[in-house]
């Protein structure tokens, strides 16, 4: 029988940790639009996303925040408003932004930045500043808060209230702790033995993919490529990328060679989500590479993990892997996770006008294995 006790007779310790409810809670909140409540050391902040600070919302959170509330920005995005010197977030004083004001501040347009000088006065933000940033990427809002202390006038608001560490801790909590929901035998046109194995969890909570095909042997090493979503590329086509060239290839390859998995993580964006790779792509149209636009947003070089690919992995019954992949740091990942990598092969795509800037940045940026040259030579397989 469920009782109403407090602690661990609570209805929430039936469905595990309470702290990463609290944090899955928050995130939603987020997402949403509507402020929360973090906790920290004793104190309480309210925080919200910038994206939503239009001048009556700017004007509520500031009075619920006794005229103290701040625009706490990441590290990235203050070097694109031209003021590299900081290593850590810092806080612009928000009672006297206007909402176009804060949208600027936050804003992707190029011809916003260039030449903008940040005259505001620069603070320190309380240490829960981290927290708030880290809960706005987690939701895949750009990494920009608005946060100030709770005024006494505002304890009574009908927020959520969400521990600073249950947000802090949450990627740690969640980065090995996914499961099967579900499979089935699924044809593919470049390979046709094939099985989804649906997963549940993963930073946010979100659905992974492992796509089994043929027969891999886990007594041996197994082919395994981990693949991050790209809706543009891998559904549509896109010629800004290679990420779809990359799947089909891989997909005939395991084909070929009688088995292996692929799993198609929901990363997109290098973690940042659809809407802020949109944000970035309309960037690079303006003349930037692809981690030039996301460090003009805020964020930082690659937002993702790859700890529960390592657990699906396992769950699968595969330790031992030939990963095939241009990114030293799967590799790393997968081996720091405990599993041997006993081989790397790279996964191909072709080279076109509209992305050899975009690879050129992959190489030159992030320590892609890539041979711009022999791309040429490796044209991806036909899907009819």
């Amino acid at each position: 029988m469920i009782t109403s006790a407090a602690g661990e007779g609570t209805i929430a310790s039936l469905f595990g940790d309470a702290s990463l409810t609290e944090a899955e809670r928050a995130i939603a909140e987020m997402r949403a639009g509507r402020p929360v409540i973090l906790a920290q050391a004793g104190r309480l902040f309210l925080v919200a996303s910038a994206e939503f600070a239009d001048a009556g919302r700017l004007a509520a959170l500031d009075a619920l925040a006794g005229g103290a509330l701040q625009l706490v920005l990441t590290p990235a995005r203050l070097r694109a408003l031209g003021r590299p010197e900081w290593a850590q977030p810092m806080a612009i004083p928000a009672s006297s932004l206007g909402s176009e004001r804060v949208q600027a501040l936050i804003a992707q347009d190029v011809s916003v930045q260039a030449g903008m000088e940040l005259r505001e006065a620069l603070v320190e933000p309380d240490l829960a500043a981290a927290a708030a940033l880290q809960l706005a990427t987690l939701a895949l809002m750009l990494p920009a808060v608005l946060m100030g202390p709770l005024a006494p006038a505002g304890l009574t608001l009908p927020a959520l209230t969400v521990r600073a560490e249950a947000i802090t801790g949450f990627g740690e909590d969640r980065a090995t702790r996914v499961e099967i929901v579900s499979r089935a035998p699924v044809p593919l046109l470049t390979a046709r033995n094939c099985e989804f194995v649906v997963f549940r969890g993963g930073e946010g909570m979100r659905e992974q993919v492992a796509v089994i095909v043929g027969t891999p042997d886990p007594a041996r090493p197994v082919l395994v490529r981990l693949h991050s979503a790209c809706l543009t590329g891998d559904l549509f086509g896109s010629l800004r990328c290679d990420c779809g060239d990359q799947l089909r290839s891989t997909l005939a390859s395991m084909a070929k060679a009688g088995g292996g998995v692929l799993l198609y993580l929901d990363q997109e964006g290098r973690g940042n989500g659809i809407a802020n790779k949109m944000r970035a792509y309309r960037l690079q149209s303006d003349g930037l590479d692809t981690y030039e636009a996301d460090e003009t947003l805020g964020f930082d070089l690659d937002g993702r993990r790859f700890d529960f690919a390592a657990a699906m992995l396992r769950q699968l019954g595969y330790t031992r892997v030939i990963l095939m992949t241009n990114n030293p740091e799967k590799i790393a990942a997968l081996t720091r996770a405990g599993l041997q990598v006993s081989g790397v092969e790279r996964a191909h795509g072709r080279r076109g006008a509209d992305n050899i800037r975009y690879l050129a940045a992959k190489r030159d940026r992030a320590g892609h294995f890539l041979d711009l040259d022999a791309l040429d030579h490796h044209a991806p397989p036909s899907c009819g």
